[in-house]
This record gives C-alpha cells, structure tokens and sequence, in this order.
C-alpha cells in the first residue's frame, strides 16, 4: 500500500481528498497547525493520523507521495523540509485529476455562493439516480456525512473552487478538473488576497469554459449578469436555469421562504418540492442540480424524491442547539450576498416573529479586508442584533483592516443593535444576557471560533440551569 502524506490536511479540500485517497488503496497520513471539527473528527473517525504542527519530522518514514495544500507557503519547516528531500510531490488539484477525474465524467460546480450546497444536492440526486457517483465536496453533505467517496459509477462531481492550487501553481484549482458538465452558478468579487480585481477572476471562469469539450454541457445561472456575460465565447452547449420561466429550468415559488416549489422543463411543469432548506438562493441549488441530473438522463420522479430527501450541508444554516427556547445555527457564510441571503431565508421562515441574532467572525483573507466595507452593513440590516468579532490583522495594515467599528455605529443608526465583540467569550456573554425564548442565534464564520457553539450551549445551560 503506496503511503501519501498531507501537508495542510484539515483544510476541507485536503481533508476530503485524505478520504479520497484511502478509499483507493491509499495508506494516507497529513499534518496541520489548526484542527478543528468538523474535519478534524472527519479525519479521526476514517482512522487517518494527523500530526499536529508542522516539522520535517513528519516525513519520516519518507511517504511514497507529498500532497501540499494550498495554505502552504514557503518558509514552512515540513515543505522546507521536502524540497529538501527527492520526495515526490504534488497539489491535490493534480493528484484528483490524475488518480479520480480522468477517464470518467466530472460534474464541476463553479460559482462565488453556494458551490458546496448545489455539489452535495447534485452527487445526492445522481446517488438517487442509481449511479453511485464518486465526489469531493468542501463541507459534510448530511446524506453522506462524509464529504469526499470514490466513484463506484462514472460520474465524479467537484466542488469546482477558483482559488489558487498551490505555491507553486497559481492558477484557479479548478482548471485541473476538465469538467464534462459545468456548473455555473454566479460570479462575484471574493479572494481580495490572489485576484485584484473582478475582471481577473472572470478570466479563470473563462479559462475553465474553454476546459468543457464541445460533447460537453455548460449549466448556467441566467438570472446572474455576470455568468451570461461569460457565455458569449462558448464551444458547449449551454442550458440555462433560474427564475425566469423562459429558460429550459425554472422555478416557481408556492411559499415565500423557498420550503416549497415547482420546478418547470421548458416552462411545463414536472416535480414539485417540499424541503426544509430555506431561500431563494437554495432553490437555485437545487434547480442547477436538477438541471444537472436531468440532463444526464436522470428519472424525473428520482430527481423529485432527492430534492425532496435532501438534509442539507453541515454548516449551512445548520441548527447546532436549542436551549431554553433560543436556537443556535452554524453557518459558513462569509460574503455579504451570502449573509444577506442566509438572514433573509431564516427570517421568512419564521412566522411566529422571533429576534434573529447574527455573530459574524471575518476570518477569511477577503473579509477581513476593507473590500466589502460598504456592503456589510445592508447584508446584516435584516438581523436584529449583530456581533462583529474584531477581525485579526495577521499582518494586514490598520487602513486595510474591516473596521468593524465604523460598521456597527452605521447599523446603530438604523435602529439594530450592534457592538463589536473583541473575543468569542465576550460574544457568548452578551448573548446569554441578551437572548430570551423565541431569539435565533447564527454563528458565520468559515473558523471554527474559538469553539463558540459548545461553549455558548454549556454557558446557556449553566445560566438558564
């Protein structure tokens, strides 16, 4: 058994690929500096050994195989440490498409928001479907409660993300997958720390275009200007989805908080869904993986019962607790359309009233930049009350930093409660003074917090005890 090693492995990407690559006969082993759940248990349940912390130690015995996660950068010891070494190496963009990819047919999901949803709604459907497909997804589908599973059948759906691959490969990682089924869902400004502006995130969008074969299909978000621009210079069929209901798929709304809908194939109407997502924007995962399924040649009446069965993604407005009749969601949003999104499917959704409470951590390298300085405070007006954890500089300049500060006073203005909390700790005390029966909590952040969620349900417990 030929042993691969992980340099950056609790990356979900990375972590899903570990998976990957022991299901295929792999002996598999990583290391990393910050382990957290869900992938640090991810990781532990499939008996896959982690070392904590990087060191040239880790590579002894000499693995057969280095893989280097793309948080991995030059000057640390363990990748010093290999290029040193006559190891082999690789990114895990490479080595998915060399050990997984090739020879089947991918389904690649590309877009700004909602790639992991619409990846684990479409290897769900195509899982109804029969065709027990392979798939690399960066969260935990609740379906599969894994997020990563070797193909059994043809076809391999990817989580197709436009960030860099590796230090030593700078292009977007999914130009490495050579989708035969394209996923586009929507393009916005993300990733301020690799791309400067808009326009140069739009040229690897067109450089993954030019990747589909003419035999191929490209499916794309029409209600999205910025994904039909991108469809001028296209050498694939291309089938549109969305609201409209002149494209070949579109929804129709039967309630306002997206928990039930009509799905319409040239404007006729063929399946009906009643789920417990929340939203327009996850109606527009679901009818892109509908799209995708259907396409593929798909039962209709199979689409229907894995729209209808699907779980949802941990993490994605995910319900962690009730306590004392205040509900604490988990939820990974990190973008300005994707809190605002999240906010608005909670709040449609919850007829009885009820206060909805967001506690946001900018942790990503876009968000704790002044890149979305002026849209944040509309994204977060639909909560009732918002705390903005004070975002780490990590050797950002104080002009370049989110000022949170200058965020909460505008949503003070409006009439929301908002203060700037320096710590989880501080935020789990202003929640348990604060929050009373009937109140929703979201958590955002793509961290893990500081373990915010346990420990507020043992401080709400201990409080309310």
């Amino acid at each position: 058994m030929a042993h691969l090693h992980i340099i950056g492995i609790c990356g979900t990407a990375m972590a899903a690929l570990a998976a990957l690559a022991q299901e295929s006969q792999w002996q598999v082993s990583g290391s990393d500096s910050d382990v957290y759940p869900p992938m640090s248990t991810f990781l532990a349940e499939r008996g896959i050994k982690v070392q904590e912390g990087y060191r040239a130690d880790n590579l002894q015995p000499p693995p057969d195989l280095v893989l280097v996660g793309n948080a991995i950068s030059r000057g640390n010891p363990e990748l010093e440490a290999l290029l040193d070494s006559s190891i082999p190496f690789m990114s895990g963009a490479d080595w998915l498409h060399r050990h997984v990819l090739n020879g089947r047919h991918p389904v690649v999901v590309a877009g700004t928001h909602g790639k992991t949803t619409t990846s684990s709604l479409t290897a769900w459907l195509l899982e109804e479907a029969g065709w027990q497909p392979g798939f690399l997804i960066g969260g935990i589908p609740l379906n599969f409660g894994q997020g990563a599973r070797f193909p059994q059948g043809n076809h391999v759906v990817v989580e197709g993300d436009e960030y860099d691959t590796a230090f030593f490969d700078k292009q977007a990682k999914f130009l490495h997958y050579w989708p035969r089924t394209l996923v586009l869902h929507n393009l916005e400004y993300d990733h301020a720390d690799i791309y400067p502006d808009l326009e140069s995130i739009r040229r690897q969008f067109r450089l993954l275009l030019r990747c589909v074969p003419s035999s191929g299909q490209v499916i794309a978000n029409g209600d999205d200007p910025e994904i039909r621009g991108l469809l001028d210079k296209v050498y694939s069929p291309v089938v549109l989805y969305g609201f409209d209901p002149s494209y070949p798929y579109a929804a129709r709304l039967l309630a306002e908080n997206g928990s039930h809908w009509q799905l319409l194939r040239q404007g006729e109407p063929v399946l009906e869904v009643q789920w417990s997502l929340l939203g327009r924007h996850n109606i527009q995962n679901g009818l892109a993986a509908a799209a995708v399924a259907l396409e593929l040649g798909a039962e209709v009446e199979r689409v229907q019962r894995g729209l209808n069965s699907f779980q949802g993604v941990a993490r994605r407005l995910q319900l962690r607790f009730t306590s004392h009749g205040v509900a604490v969601y988990d939820d990974f949003a990190h973008h300005p359309t994707a809190i605002a999104t999240t906010i608005a499917g909670l709040r449609a959704s919850l007829s009885t009233g009820g206060r909805i409470w967001v506690v946001v951590e900018p942790r990503s390298n876009t968000m704790r930049r002044r890149i979305h300085q002026d849209r944040l405070p509309q994204a977060l007006s639909g909560a009732d009350g918002i705390l903005l954890a004070r975002p780490a500089a990590r050797g950002l300049p104080a002009h370049d930093l989110l000022d949170v500060d200058a965020i909460a006073h505008h949503l003070q203005s409006v009439g929301r409660f908002a203060q700037v909390v320096e710590s989880a700790q501080e935020a789990i005390n202003r929640l348990t003074e604060a929050c009373y029966s009937g109140d929703h909590v979201v958590i955002m952040s793509n961290g893990g917090f500081d373990g915010i969620h346990d420990r507020l349900q043992l401080a709400m417990e201990r409080d309310h005890g």
